[in-house]
């Protein structure tokens, strides 16, 4: 690396009647975006599942009306 990338400046203000002020308004949006990390991905909820609309088999077999009505 050459020492004159080294001193360039990451910002340049174009316009020589900005204020202090504007100048770090914009200095803050830019370190905002910068400083953004990335949103975790979202896990599913387990009431957003679309398996929770099937149905469950119905039982069968010698005590099945009894375990249909049963909470699972």
């Amino acid at each position: 690396m050459s020492t004159e990338q080294e001193t360039q400046p990451l910002l340049r203000v174009v316009d020589p009647s900005a204020t202090p002020e504007e100048v770090a308004a914009i200095v803050a949006v830019f370190s905002a975006l910068g400083s953004a990390a990335p949103e975790p991905p979202r896990t599913r909820s387990v009431w957003a599942d679309p398996a929770r609309r099937m149905r469950a088999p119905l039982a069968h077999g010698p005590g099945a009306w009894r375990a249909s009505g049963l909470p699972r």
